[in-house]
């Protein structure tokens, strides 16, 4: 697969592309374009005059071997044969005209000449840069360990005193109870999680809850026969619907109630509780300002407006 490669302008005016033929100095310019990341490709003149002269078929795989010769003449390009047999061929000043962002691996076998000399001198400062940085990482780990080295003070044995600054921090607020050694009359050093909760831990008892399955199943027993299923499913909606919206099991109940000694639709059950939630008992009803006038309500039209404003008219 061909890349975009970089060529500088230095390179028209360099002494050992002038020292080959155009073709040759063409060939070399393909070759930065059909390398791998590491400036090395296969051997094969036929392949590359399909590559790089495919319009000029008058340069054939004859022509582009004469242009591979003069390239390793000109020490341009180094030809070799890898372990497996096959050739190859490697461009020798790749690493100082080629800078490529992020290579890819190793496709073809390394150049045992140049890639194997470059190498041995890029050890050094590889070797520098890897030391620098691991030094200063030993350092940093060794100035903290260098104190539990030092004498013991007030007895302590060395070593911990670093480790009980660093501890508490380390394990938040629980581990300020576990660091702290026990008194002889501060008690087991576990924490009691079940009575200390705020709202009174595992001791608290659950709120009593009425479900609708319940106050369905104490319906059908207290009817003498058991309802249909239909008329059970419906008031099981209803009821649903009304503990949904947070009204007392009391007063389902009692709509309820009432439901099964009326035998009324599943659908008043609403207005049953309703009933059995706001209805004025008996022996409470409002007294009469006026009782000579009929009683009616501020928000609805009287039945006789001349008696119920007869004071006002």
């Amino acid at each position: 697969m061909a890349r975009i490669r970089t060529i500088k302008p230095e390179a028209f005016a360099s002494e050992s592309l002038a020292a080959v033929s155009l073709s040759a100095e063409r060939t070399f310019f393909g070759l930065l374009t059909q390398a791998d990341d590491h400036g090395r490709f296969r051997d094969q003149p036929a392949v590359l005059a399909g590559l790089l002269w495919s319009l000029r078929p008058a340069h054939g795989p004859v022509e582009v071997e004469d242009d591979l010769t003069q390239l390793a003449s000109a020490h341009l390009i180094c030809r070799y044969e890898g372990d497996d047999g096959k050739r190859y061929l490697h461009i020798v000043t790749w690493r100082q005209h080629q800078k490529v962002n992020r290579p890819s691996g190793v496709r073809f076998p390394v150049c045992p000449t140049h890639d194997l000399e470059q190498q041995h001198e890029e050890a050094p400062q590889a070797h520098a840069v890897l030391t620098e940085p691991s030094a200063r990482t030993h350092g940093a780990l060794s100035e903290p360990s260098c104190t539990p080295h030092d004498s013991s003070v007030n007895g302590e044995t060395p070593g911990q005193g670093p480790f009980r600054e660093h501890s508490p921090s380390s394990h938040g607020g629980l581990s300020e109870a576990a660091v702290s050694p026990p008194g002889p009359d501060l008690g087991p050093r576990n924490l009691d999680l079940g009575t200390t909760s705020p709202s009174g831990g595992a001791s608290a008892p659950a709120p009593e809850t009425v479900s609708t399955k319940v106050l369905i199943a104490e319906y059908a027993a207290a009817c003498a026969h058991r309802p249909p299923s239909g008329v059970l499913g419906h008031l099981g909606r209803e009821t649903a619907k009304l503990l949904a919206e947070g009204i007392a099991a009391e007063h389902i109940r009692v709509g309820l109630t009432r439901h099964r000694a009326k035998g009324l639709h599943p659908s008043t059950l609403p207005s049953l509780v309703h009933e059995a939630m706001n209805a004025t008992p008996a022996g409470l009803a409002r007294p009469e300002t006026r009782p000579n006038v009929p009683g009616h309500r501020a928000w609805a039209n009287p039945a006789n407006p001349a008696a119920a404003y007869a004071e006002e008219l």
